[in-house]
């Protein structure tokens, strides 16, 4: 088997070795399938290219407070740590700075933020935050983009902390107008406990480096790990004719504990696992495993200069995505424990964990629209990334 750390010449954006084809047609067995290679200009390549279909991204989802609702946009700028405005804001305990989401409280994702630009401000707009009905909290407003000035006045908590371990920056947010109950005290009233919403500070939050990218430099506010999660709709189609069948009865002799009957019809929402960029035209799921480095341009021919986006590595999945986003209500089974049927076992740095989506990187600035084509520079090698 080839060293995976090797660059691999680049292929045609709408074509993919073989290998890719092998990994989707074994997602149940595991590991690695052999693939055949042959020597061009004294390098190993990739033989036998299959045809997929032009890829198109289909959606677009920025969530402002980490943990709660997301918005669904037509198009957003973006820079090397993320899409503008995404996990930009946390809620963290008052006491510890704990980072606190939705896999500990679902309930989380009932609370609605919603940017409104506004080019007259001298904040670029609001952040308005809304809560259901049933929690008689008011809604309250925040500045989106603070000037220093104001800033100034805001308390800086440098040890908010993620996964125990991690210590990331941030501002205490105020209330846009003064006269107005701050964020603090509403949350507080939501959560039951004393808490605060916080903006990212200035300090910088470097992300780990993968076994694909070792020597990755990068950087990111409140996600998880990585600027982007990108996905694609063949991928969630999978997932939901998995939990289709995993419902509607014994499985090559097994079944999953605790799976609602509902899940015989039900097909779960991309919405769930919180993706960042989803793209669409693959034909087959998982492609996005397979790639290392894709360009996102409004032209269908592949660009020469256009901003590059790794993907540095599949993402590993929680019990988050187990969140109904509308209910706030975290389901026993699904799609979790589905998942660990067919998509354990997927990254080699955490054998243990399934995966969905891969977490990306940009490597500048630029703008992204839902329509735009989806260009391919780099593919990875068996495994994927």
């Amino acid at each position: 088997m080839l060293n995976q750390s090797r660059v691999f010449p680049t292929l045609s954006p709408t074509r993919y070795p073989r290998f890719v084809m092998d990994q989707v047609l074994k997602l149940n067995q595991g590991g690695c399938p052999p693939t055949e290679t042959t020597a061009v200009n004294d390098k190993e390549v990739w033989e036998v290219p299959q045809n997929i279909g032009e890829l198109t991204v289909s959606k677009l989802l920025v969530h402002p407070i980490k943990s709660c609702r997301g918005t669904s946009l037509s198009g957003v700028r973006y820079t090397p740590e993320g899409l503008e405005n995404d996990r930009k804001w946390c809620i963290i305990t008052a006491d510890t700075h704990t980072i606190l989401t939705a896999r500990e409280i679902a309930s989380m994702v009932l609370i609605s933020p919603r940017i409104e630009y506004d080019e007259t401000s001298p904040y670029g707009g609001k952040l308005v935050v809304s809560f259901p009905p049933e929690s008689e909290c008011h809604s309250f407003e925040v500045a989106l983009s603070p000037t220093p000035d104001v800033v100034s006045q805001w308390e800086l908590v440098d040890d908010c902390t993620m996964f125990k371990v991690v210590e990331v920056d941030g501002y205490i947010c105020q209330a846009l107008h003064p006269a107005s109950s701050s964020p603090s005290e509403v949350l507080s009233k939501y959560f039951g406990r004393p808490v605060h919403l916080v903006m990212k500070g200035p300090k910088r939050r470097a992300c780990f480096q993968t076994q694909t990218f070792p020597n990755l430099d990068a950087s990111a506010v409140y996600q998880d790990g990585f600027p982007l999660l990108v996905a694609s709709d063949e991928s969630l189609e999978k997932v939901g004719d998995e939990v289709n069948r995993w419902a509607s009865g014994e499985v090559d002799g097994e079944t999953i504990g605790g799976i609602d009957d509902l899940w015989k019809t039900s097909r779960v929402p991309i919405e769930r696992f919180r993706p960042n960029v989803v793209f669409h035209g693959a034909g087959v799921p998982f492609v996005e495993d397979m790639i290392k480095e894709l360009v996102i341009s409004s032209s269908r021919d592949t660009p020469e200069n256009g901003i590059p986006i790794n993907l540095v590595s599949k993402c590993t999945r929680c019990l988050l995505p187990n969140v109904d986003p509308l209910a706030g209500v975290r389901d026993k089974a699904v799609p979790y424990k589905v998942l660990m049927k067919f998509r354990r076992g997927m990254d080699p740095a955490k054998p243990g964990k399934a995966c969905f989506g891969c977490n990306g990187v940009p490597k500048g600035s630029g703008v992204i629209r839902v329509g735009d084509f989806v260009h391919v520079r780099e593919w990875a090698g068996p495994g994927g990334v």
